[in-house]
């Protein structure tokens, strides 16, 4: 399956935050997600695995508690129902994978 960049929809989330699903399908999911500075991607849970990616920018990201400084090229792994969040230091974009998708990013 094939996904063009011109074709996907951006998602405004509000305060300085968009979101767009890059490619998705099985039990898998990519998506960019475009922080302004000082935008902040509130501490939160889901049941999905997710690997997140800096492509640019410097993120304070929170995982289970424990923060850390992250820059382009940085990543992090929060598992099944832990706990993270990102604050944006800098404009940046962020690339986060899950297993399994979120069905519920399909229907924004």
């Amino acid at each position: 399956m094939v996904f063009k960049n011109i074709d996907i929809k951006i998602n405004d989330l509000g305060d300085g935050v968009s979101r767009k699903v890059l490619a998705n399908g099985g039990k898998i999911m990519g998506v960019e997600v475009s922080f302004e500075k000082n935008s902040i991607g509130a501490i939160h849970t889901h049941e999905h695995e997710q690997i997140s990616y800096v492509l640019e920018g410097k993120f304070k990201v929170t995982i289970d508690g424990k923060e850390s400084i992250l820059t382009k090229g940085d990543s992090f792994y929060a598992g099944k129902n832990i706990a993270h969040g990102v604050f944006s230091i800098e404009k940046g974009m962020l690339l986060d994978v899950f297993t399994p998708q979120r069905d519920e990013f399909l229907n924004e």
